[in-house]
């Protein structure tokens, strides 16, 4: 298991892990800063929460197992009645809360809920939560933006030195807008079959709930190697290479350039 993030609410640090690409809070820690005994086990038995743990999985968790959920439901609230996060989860195939074992083990619940339990906390704990939860985000968000965007004004400038070198060499004259448009995508899939292994279009009939285009999708590492073939191709371009010859040689350049990259200690620390 990764070691957590953490953030500090009210002189208490919350470590956030992330658990299946979502961010998940630590209750446990979170409980630090409650006066007097409390429990999460006295929080899941409460009507509310479970009627609003409930709602939460309906929303974002198909599998859930409703039920069981309305048994559960049924028996909140009474005073003989305890569940602890572990039985719930069995029960209920819930996917809002985790229970973790090992070094960096307790109660993880994804920041929805954890905003929610917070209020358990006090309302100015809930808002102070939210507060530094959103810090650490905007913080992480300029760190990788900072890097990407590195990386993708690179490639903007090679391409434009990529895309000038098809103008003169491979658009014949007196051609139309539409027609030049097709060379110059039939270009860029060059660039995408030698390093991603397809073109444009068959990266989105693959991937038709991603979000943007392939190379929105790609590794600094293939950016750093984009760059470089954009480069590169240009030159092929003026030398009058056809097309299968630079897509060969291409290829060649991007697994040579690629094996490189993932064996540099340097890149792996910048992840």
């Amino acid at each position: 298991m990764l070691k957590p993030r953490s953030i500090q609410v009210k002189g208490t640090t919350i470590s956030i892990m992330k658990i299946g690409g979502q961010e998940y809070i630590s209750l446990t820690d979170m409980l630090k800063a409650k006066d007097g005994d409390f429990f999460i086990s006295d929080w899941l038995r409460n009507r509310n929460t479970v009627e609003f743990l409930g709602i939460w999985e309906n929303v974002f968790n198909p599998a859930f197992n409703y039920g069981e959920f309305a048994i559960i439901k049924s028996q909140a609230g009474l005073n003989n009645y305890k569940i602890s996060v572990k039985e719930w989860v069995e029960k209920t195939n819930a996917i809002g809360l985790k229970a973790t074992a090992g070094r960096y083990g307790g109660t993880y619940a994804h920041k929805d809920i954890a905003f929610e339990f917070g209020m358990w906390i006090s309302a100015e704990f809930k808002i102070y939560l939210i507060k530094e939860f959103q810090r650490l985000k905007e913080d992480e968000n300029k760190r990788l933006n900072l890097k990407w965007n590195l990386q993708r004004t690179l490639a903007k400038i090679n391409y434009g030195i990529h895309t000038d070198a098809i103008k003169d060499k491979i658009i014949p004259a007196l051609i139309t807008r539409e027609q030049a448009k097709a060379i110059y995508a039939s270009e860029a899939d060059l660039l995408n079959v030698a390093l991603f292994g397809q073109t444009a279009k068959e990266w989105r009939v693959a991937n038709p709930t991603q979000d943007g285009n392939i190379r929105d999708q790609a590794a600094l590492e293939q950016l750093v190697v984009l760059s470089n073939l954009e480069s590169i191709n240009a030159l092929f371009v003026q030398q009058g290479m056809s097309q299968s010859e630079r897509l060969v040689k291409l290829n060649e350049t991007a697994i040579s350039q690629m094996k490189s990259l993932l064996a540099n200690r340097t890149v792996k620390r910048l992840k």
